[in-house]
């Protein structure tokens, strides 16, 4: 089906009404990252490596509560120290580089569709209405960052390799590739070599089309690569002998073949984070999927195979992984949206009115819920923190079901765009209304309402301990300090062998010291508590929750 439809769609939608959508949806979009507090361990351990790089003025070594920590590199470091020093020590702040980066993505997936096919309407929308990119952009982790980069290295290839390319648009095409690859490298290690050389290697076993390599700027784009990365993995192997065994070694092989990290899942584990991530768009996955893969066999480009491989390979490559998390597969859903904006421009509204009924009925059956939230309350599941966060997630079912009862009206109306648009309204109010009531749930596992309670006995020679598991990766940040860590190890393990002396081995070790400090404040874990009570250790509590204690020396 040709595209004078999506044409005469986007004139009724008018130009005015396209830049309101867009301007309300950023607004939207980066207003809320700072709604709720940071938790731990992920958003407390990113903002503080940020943190500590501002405060120490070291932008080569990486520390993570002023111990040394190699696990990832530094470019989401340099962006969140670049972000505190914009805006200030906040959550707006700390979040401010994956909402960023998740917001560009959405831009080079409407660019690039509108590029290689003439409408990137759809695909922008796709894409900053899938219920995974909104979260993850507005959550503290290396994903996104990452995702956007690989982004870039997906479109500027597509766009140098597709069949209408210029010459200028092959060569600068594949630099800003190589480019966006180094990058990827400086945010999360080998990935961002490793995704698209299998992805171009198995789309040209899989098709026999080599072409693709022949234009490659294999020359100026190794070099731009080591250029840009290169300096960074120089130094800080120099300034740290053991950093290449421990980042190359143990973080990649190591981590990706046994289950060391213990993240370790069952096969089908991502399955339900894809179908669940990719609402309200889910349902259409199978007809995307059979659309990508046309019956063809000439030598042209096929921009929707490339797409439908890159997305698979990811799929499968973190399938088989021996370390797992759910936001890890992320790099899969722009490639996926810009194959759904494809699907969608093709569709007929009347084909597309039966897809709204899978998100609607979630987010009823989300609403139905809310009465019996209660029954979830337990251990750190609070009933005040669950009944909350219920509230929210109703409140945006309900949003998300009268933009659905629009879309659906607009879809009748032969009126694909902005019933779209609706949609995408609806998912991102959605999500981040219901993020926002988990900030009540959340407090028990950030420390922002601890060093609240505690910071009148803060003093600035005050000796701060974090006693065994009781560690928080938020109660560094939120004191503006780090914490001297006491019987724990966990990913500090290096960093405490590389520089000892930085923490505290053992409970009897820390006992003298807290006796031998004028002022001292620690938090603690019940069960430590009764034990060095049993000791004789004088301690007063100032603040107390069903996971931790803060205690002072009297």
């Amino acid at each position: 089906m040709s595209q004078p439809s999506a044409r005469h769609e986007f004139a009724w939608a008018g130009r005015t009404i396209w830049i309101l959508f867009w301007t309300l949806f950023t607004i939207a979009w980066f207003a809320t990252l700072g709604q709720r507090a940071l938790i731990h361990p992920d958003e407390g351990r990113y903002a503080e490596l940020s943190l500590g790089m501002l405060q120490s003025g070291d932008w080569i070594t990486p520390r993570l509560n002023g111990i040394l920590y190699f696990e990832k590199p530094a470019l989401q470091y340099w962006m969140g120290a670049l972000s505190f020093q914009l805006f200030g020590i906040n959550e707006f702040a700390a979040r401010f580089w994956p909402g960023l980066t998740g917001m560009l993505s959405v831009l080079a997936v409407g660019l690039t569709a509108r590029r290689l096919w003439g409408n990137g309407n759809y695909a922008a929308l796709v894409m900053g209405g899938t219920f995974w990119v909104i979260g993850n952009s507005h959550f503290l982790s290396l994903d996104m960052g990452v995702t956007f980069f690989l982004t870039l290295v997906l479109c500027a290839f597509l766009r140098a390799q597709h069949n209408g390319a210029s010459p200028a648009e092959k060569r600068y095409g594949m630099w800003i590739a190589w480019a966006a690859m180094a990058a990827a490298t400086l945010s999360k290690g080998l990935i961002g070599l490793l995704i698209p050389g299998c992805a171009l290697t198995l789309y040209s076993l899989i098709n026999w089309h080599w072409t693709p390599w022949r234009r490659m700027q294999w020359l100026p784009g190794c070099a731009i690569f080591m250029l840009l990365a290169g300096p960074w993995f120089w130094l800080v192997s120099e300034r740290n002998p053991g950093f290449a065994y421990f980042f190359f070694i143990h973080e990649h092989f190591a981590r990706y073949l046994t289950p060391q990290a213990q993240r370790t899942e069952a096969f089908w584990y991502f399955l339900p984070v894809l179908l669940a991530g990719f609402l309200p768009w889910t349902s259409l996955l199978p007809r995307l999927v059979r659309e990508a893969w046309p019956r063809r066999g000439d030598s042209a480009f096929h921009t929707e195979r490339f797409l439908l491989i890159w997305a698979v390979f990811i799929f499968v490559f973190f399938s088989i992984s021996n370390s797992k998390l759910p936001s890890y597969i992320l790099p899969m859903f722009p490639a996926l949206a810009l194959l759904l904006g494809q699907t969608l421009a093709r569709s007929k509204p009347s084909e597309l009115e039966k897809h709204l009924w899978l998100p609607a009925a979630l987010w009823l059956l989300v609403i139905l819920g809310y009465p019996f939230a209660g029954r979830l309350a337990s251990g750190d599941a609070t009933l005040p923190g669950l009944q909350n966060l219920a509230l929210h997630l109703a409140v945006g079912g309900l949003v998300f079901l009268l933009c659905a009862g629009l879309a659906r009206h607009f879809l009748a109306r032969q009126s694909t765009l902005p019933a779209l648009m609706l949609l995408t309204a609806g998912s991102l109010a959605a999500v981040l209304i219901g993020s926002a009531g988990h900030d009540a749930f959340g407090q028990l596992r950030s420390s922002k309402r601890v060093v609240e309670q505690v910071s009148r006995y803060l003093r600035p020679d005050m000796e701060i301990y974090s006693l065994r598991t009781a560690y928080d990766q938020t109660f560094p940040f939120y004191l503006r300090r780090p914490v001297i860590q006491v019987d724990y190890r966990d990913e500090f393990e290096y960093g405490q062998k590389a520089e000892p002396g930085k923490d505290i081995p053992t409970l009897n070790a820390f006992v003298a010291r807290w006796q031998a400090a004028p002022h001292a404040m620690a938090m603690l874990g019940e069960g430590t508590f009764s034990e060095l009570q049993q000791r004789g250790v004088v301690m007063r509590v100032v603040y107390q929750d069903v996971r931790r204690m803060v205690v002072i020396k009297p």
